[in-house]
């Protein structure tokens, strides 16, 4: 996983290249950001690290619906591509 203040800079930088994308709480090992659809809905992503075990934990959820239409899941893999440097 690497250090974990400079995994959080790199997870808040890929964030903040997110459209419609803003960052509400971010500490040593948290981070946790809102995307806005262009129909206003909104979004969690939420990272945390657990260095101990190596690993970061992800989550994204939309606020409200029933299906988000598998958007989520494609956001995080985005993420996860563009954090390995694929």
């Amino acid at each position: 996983m690497g250090n974990p203040e400079a995994v959080i800079r790199r997870l808040r930088s890929l964030l903040e290249d997110l459209p419609r994308t803003e960052i509400v709480t971010e500490t040593a090992d948290y981070l946790h950001g809102l995307c806005r659809s262009l129909r206003g809905f909104i979004d969690d992503v939420e990272f945390r690290l657990c260095p101990d075990e190596g690993v970061i934990h992800v989550r994204s959820a939309a606020r409200s619906g029933l299906h988000d239409l598998g958007v989520n899941r494609r956001r995080v893999e985005r993420l996860r591509r563009r954090y390995m440097g694929e």
